[in-house]
């Protein structure tokens, strides 16, 4: 009988209650008790949604408070000791590990946090030392949530993050220089004894997960699979049965690697990203492993197309039989919102085309029932079948007008009218800004007043005109504040905006939003992603009148504020029935139009964002690699070389690891980059050296994601490390990202502390 199975679930609930008691925690207005016991409330709901919609194997340990690798270095006891030796008590630890801690006379920053694969999810990152050590918690939290479940009268399969990804998705602390995956021999046998341990429990299978499989790997990564899996599977009865999972990508160019896999259960690949590896993949199986299929999509919204996965399952029983063949979700649906029944505003055509976690839930079961009895589900397929069609009919997703605009597209509209050098005399002479020139990334604390005002606009009980007054309020202030911290360039704060994506979104054919779609970001962090349903264009201005306002009432220069098309791509719900590369030349066009409205405005720094740039480059080197990173930096040109050589282009970038597509950013032609550097080794920034790199760049000078408040010496010290690899003229000095996490105290404390440095250097290298 084929099984059906889900990978993970999202932890915030329906109504983001984890990001609730989890910020209330930090404030000091929930208890650690109370905090501790909405935690379990949640799993227990979970469980209970996915054991109701008949789901036979059910995931525990897929819950975190925060991020669920961080969860393993707890786990591992792999804190790095400047943590530990705090004495801190472990929940409060764990949160100083993920955000920072600076209170009570404990000052410690957070641990690197960086995107999980090609996903806007983050996690936080294993920081290793040379004479690292690993143990098994007291109290292991797979154990722990396993026997929960059990009590409720659940049973479920734990996952765990395998020891090989766990290393090689480390690094080597400052100061240290150990290779994570020779760390294996130590870590071992921690997995030993945590295995040993849930089958004390009652656990039968767990599964354990080997994300970096759909990389290329080096050698010695390869080889560690070895030794870890023979290791563990040596265990035999003594542990659970071992399903090792892959996703986000294909495995057929590490079958070398699958000999590792001989005593494990089975495997599991997700068929939505790669189809195409199935039959592949059943050919290196062995005679009594299992398959689990990935065919409901963990990653986007639309409903599974019942027909094409049921031929993919199809396949696979043919070749091992239906007991050895789990119909399953593609990866976790962490990636997903909670469900699709809160949303009560979406157009019934448009609601009939999507399914959130809870309904991908149901889709499995549907999928494994109808291997074994497709009549059992006859209706279940049959108005599936009939919402395909109704998708693929609608009038919605096709604007003959975006294609006649799209057709017309020329090779000279991609590239300014001169050179950088001649564009920064211009812009220089214009601007007039001095030797290491202060900003921010754009927006500032979005605040409790800010929000109910938007609330109450949103439901019509003020007027656009009391809004529109409201937001010109706030833009008053943030440039008071500007003038107070004496930045050098300025910017509007961005107080009207709910997010850098959706509000662009809600101002372009061919989306459509949503009101509880919220997705995990990071931490608390939840985003509530658009979703792409048709051709893209702009029907008229965007952001024009409230940059307009602020230079007019500003000393310094104003920076307009747009989000990048690949990041309005990536961070949305994309199509699935067009190629990206389309979709992202539609969005650059209507930005296009914004980035010369502005221009013409007044507006002369323009910053076009593009955060997900790396994020939405392919796992793999390649054909697929090449072919992205060439629509996605004609997209960005395309957006933004419209204006004239005295406008600056700013861009900025999460992440500082260019080294592989260096050129691309190079490409770009961005006259100032700002990259998320803080918690990177500054010797990351030698690429811009070795490339020659003839721009200016704004590496960030501090973690906006804690609330910690860096000392003015540590300003000093980073912009000191910086200037080892980057020229004094080149630098910018700014904050990692955008500050409307932060409140006000914690943004003008940091900003104080920036400036101030950057004035001690303009000062020093202006005598010299």
């Amino acid at each position: 009988m084929v099984q059906s199975s889900v990978l993970g679930f999202p932890r915030m609930g329906v109504l983001r209650d984890l990001k609730k008691a989890n910020e209330a925690y930090w404030g000091g207005k929930l208890s650690q008790s109370d905090l501790l016991a909405e935690g379990k409330r949640l799993r227990l709901a979970h469980w209970k949604i996915q054991k109701d919609a008949g789901v036979d194997i059910i995931p525990s340990n897929d819950f975190a408070h925060y991020d669920h690798v961080l969860d393993h270095i707890q786990l591992f006891n792999a804190a790095p000791e400047r943590y530990t030796s705090q004495k801190l008590d472990p929940i409060d630890e764990y949160f100083a590990m993920g955000r920072g801690h600076q209170k009570g006379g404990v000052d410690v920053p957070a641990l690197e946090m960086v995107k999980w694969f090609d996903s806007n999810y983050h996690y936080v990152k294993p920081t290793l030392q040379d004479n690292q050590t690993f143990s098994l918690a007291a109290d292991p939290k797979p154990v722990r949530e396993f026997l929960e479940a059990k009590a409720a009268g659940i049973t479920t399969r734990p996952v765990l993050v395998g020891p090989v990804s766990f290393l090689a998705l480390g690094k080597a602390d400052r100061g240290s220089t150990v290779n994570p995956i020779t760390l294996l021999s130590k870590l071992i046998p921690v997995y030993v004894e945590l295995l040993k341990a849930l089958k004390a429990a009652g656990a039968e299978s767990v599964q354990i997960d080997e994300p970096i499989l759909v990389f290329d790997l080096s050698a010695e990564v390869k080889a560690a699979f070895k030794p870890a899996y023979e290791a563990l599977s040596a265990l035999g009865s003594a542990a659970p049965s071992i399903v090792v999972a892959t996703y986000f990508g294909d495995i057929v160019h590490n079958f070398d690697v699958l000999p590792a896999f001989a005593g494990v259960k089975g495997l599991h690949v997700d068929l939505v990203r790669n189809p195409e590896q199935l039959e592949p993949v059943l050919k290196q199986l062995g005679p009594t492993q299992i398959l689990s299929a990935g065919v409901v999509d963990g990653r986007n919204i639309w409903k599974n197309n019942f027909q094409k996965s049921i031929e993919l399952i199809q396949t696979a029983v043919k070749a091992l039989g239906s007991d050895r063949v789990i119909v399953a979700t593609s990866s976790s649906l962490l990636h997903t919102p909670h469900t699709l029944a809160s949303e009560k505003k979406l157009p019934e055509e448009v609601h009939n085309w999507f399914a959130f976690a809870v309904e991908k839930t149901k889709e499995v079961v549907i999928l494994a029932k109808a291997i074994a009895d497709a009549e059992s589900v006859r209706a279940e397929l049959d108005a599936n079948a009939a919402t395909m069609k109704s998708r693929a009919e609608s009038t919605r997703t096709n604007d003959p007008k975006v294609k006649e605009r799209q057709a017309q597209v020329t090779p000279e509209q991609h590239d300014r009218k001169s050179h950088f050098d001649t564009r920064y005399a211009q812009q220089k002479e214009h601007l007039k800004l001095p030797l290491f020139p202060t900003t921010t990334i754009g927006s500032f604390p979005q605040t409790k007043e800010i929000r109910i005002q938007r609330n109450k606009f949103t439901k019509g009980e003020i007027s656009a005109e009391q809004y529109d007054d409201f937001i010109k309020k706030e833009i008053d202030l943030a440039i008071q504040i500007q003038d107070e911290l004496d930045l050098d360039v300025y910017v509007h704060g961005e107080p009207e905006r709910n997010d850098m994506v959706q509000y662009f979104g809600e101002r372009l054919e061919g989306y459509v939003f949503t009101t509880h779609a919220w997705v995990q970001s990071y931490g608390s962090r939840c985003v509530r992603p658009p979703i792409i349903v048709g051709d893209i264009s702009r029907p008229a201005p965007m952001t024009v009148k409230e940059s307009k306002y602020a230079a007019s009432v500003s000393k310094r220069p104003m920076k307009g504020m747009l989000t990048g098309p690949v990041t309005c791509l990536r961070w949305s719900f994309p199509r699935v029935d067009v190629h990206q590369s389309v979709q992202c030349q539609q969005l650059a066009l209507a930005l296009r139009d914004e980035v010369i409205d502005l221009e013409k405005n007044g507006i002369f720094v323009i910053q076009v964002d593009e955060p997900a740039l790396r994020e939405g480059l392919p796992l793999r080197k390649g054909a697929e690699r090449d072919a992205y990173l060439k629509w996605a930096v004609d997209s960005f040109k395309l957006a933004t070389a419209g204006v004239e050589d005295s406008t600056q282009i700013h861009s900025h970038f999460c992440y500082s690891e260019f080294q592989d597509f260096f050129h691309a950013i190079a490409a770009l032609d961005a006259d100032v980059l700002s990259i998320e550097n803080s918690k990177s080794d500054a010797k990351l920034l030698k690429v811009f050296v070795d490339e020659a790199y003839p721009r200016h760049i704004g590496p960030g000078v501090y973690d906006i994601h804690s609330p910690r408040v860096p000392a003015e010496e540590e300003f000093k010290q980073r912009i000191e490390e910086m200037l080892e690899f980057l020229r004094p003229e080149q630098l910018w000095i700014n904050p990692d990202c955008g500050l409307k996490t932060r409140n006000w105290d914690e943004v003008k404390g940091a900003l104080t502390h920036m400036v101030n440095a950057a004035k001690f250097f303009r000062a020093k290298y202006t005598k010299a």
